[in-house]
């Protein structure tokens, strides 16, 4: 089975978090680092966010 693969502005819906917040995160060690797609282009793996999220204490 293929991992789908998201693109920054679905990461932030699902996750609630702005661009600088999680590029904040990546940096910070918090928050999956993308994986390059192409020279410009990244994304995230679907089972990766969806581990993250999962992982987070609930509010």
């Amino acid at each position: 089975m293929h991992d789908k693969i998201l693109r920054q502005k679905a990461v932030q819906t699902i996750t609630g978090l702005s661009r600088s917040t999680i590029y904040r995160h990546i940096a910070a060690g918090t928050f999956p680092a993308p994986v390059k797609l192409t020279e410009r282009l990244i994304g995230w793996h679907y089972s990766t966010i969806s581990n993250w999220l999962a992982s987070r204490p609930e509010v």
